[in-house]
């Protein structure tokens, strides 16, 4: 798979053309949560480009679960579960900058957090 970068780019991290499908949760206090489904434009370390079901507004903080392709042990699906800022948005669209991510398994007791959190410096 080769990652898309533009002339000119100014990211730090290259983008892979990656399309999953996903769940989207803005995150706030102040009202009740707005929540979403969409898929995955591309990806990079730092951020993903995601289709929305509404404009999301920049500036909000965002919680992003998307199915990952690759199984734990070839036969456990993960969960890739992402925390971010909205950087841009348009009418189908939105960029989150990835500020927190974990990968999670489906347990028997729902969603399980394997060891593995990290926090993008």
């Amino acid at each position: 798979m080769k990652a898309a970068r533009k002339s000119g780019d100014r990211r730090g991290s290259s983008r892979f053309p990656i399309e999953r499908e996903l769940r989207y949760k803005i995150l706030s206090r102040k009202s009740s949560p707005e929540h979403g489904a969409g898929a995955t434009v591309n990806m990079s370390s730092t951020g993903i480009l995601f289709t929305t079901e509404q404009t999301l507004i920049p500036g909000r903080m965002v919680e992003i679960a998307i199915n990952w392709p690759a199984h734990l042990n070839d036969s456990t699906p993960l969960k890739l579960v992402a925390r971010g800022r909205i950087v841009r948005s348009d009418v189908a669209r939105a960029a989150v900058e990835i500020q927190r991510y974990e990968f999670r398994t489906q347990g028997s007791r729902g969603l399980v957090s394997l060891d593995t959190q990290f926090a993008i410096a």
